[in-house]
């Protein structure tokens, strides 16, 4: 191989290189994953007389597309139908493991029941109370955001399948600004209003 012709192979095999390097160098970083918890503070006192008196079992909650998955889900109000869901913003559990396990915690502060479990117990139940969840994001507006959050929850006695209370629960709060961390503020806020208004009704079943 003539040496000049060599030279500049070589040399063209450097440019490459140095080429692809300077491009790796200036590309930007990938962005990091975040994680965030739903939190519902019970802020009450213990409930008088224990309105559920025996077992009361808690299942897992359901709910449908994007809701049920773990990357946070937000709408534009300029297109309400529209949802989405972020690339690099999670819940740290499915929402509806989240929320069940939330309302398990809430409850047992409350001391609404002799024993409050989930179905891997096993227990023998005297109450079974189920939740869905229809709305759970994010509302993007002109330079902020709010949030909605919607929540059914029902109570059902095993014995004979009565069912001593069905409703929804729905909040939309301003979260100030764009950013996550202050939807998942906001969601945290809603969540423990939902779950307050929802003890208060029990002591009527």
């Amino acid at each position: 191989m003539d040496g000049r012709l060599g030279k500049s192979i070589w040399g063209l095999v450097g440019l490459a290189l140095a080429m692809i390097v300077a491009g790796c160098a200036a590309a930007p970083p990938v962005p990091e994953d975040n994680f965030y918890r739903l939190q519902a503070i019970y802020a009450g006192t213990a409930t008088n007389g224990k309105p559920l008196p025996g077992t009361v079992e808690v299942d897992r909650f359901v709910a449908d597309g994007l809701t049920s998955e773990r990357p946070i889900v937000y709408s534009d109000s300029t297109s309400p139908n529209q949802v989405k869901a972020y690339h690099y913003h999670f819940w740290i559990k499915s929402p509806t493991v989240m929320l069940r396990d939330e309302l398990v915690s809430f409850l047992r502060a409350a001391k609404v029941a002799d024993r409050i479990v989930t179905p891997e117990m096993r227990a023998q139940a005297d109450y079974v109370l189920t939740g869905r969840i229809k709305h759970l994001e994010q509302v993007r507006v002109d330079k902020g955001s709010r949030t909605l959050i919607e929540v059914e929850l029902g109570l059902r006695r095993p014995r004979d399948g009565k069912i001593l209370y069905l409703n929804s629960f729905r909040a939309e709060n301003d979260a100030g600004s764009a950013a996550v961390v202050d939807a998942v503020d906001s969601l945290n806020t809603a969540l423990s209003i939902i779950y307050s208004d929802f003890l208060a009704e029990l002591a009527d079943i």
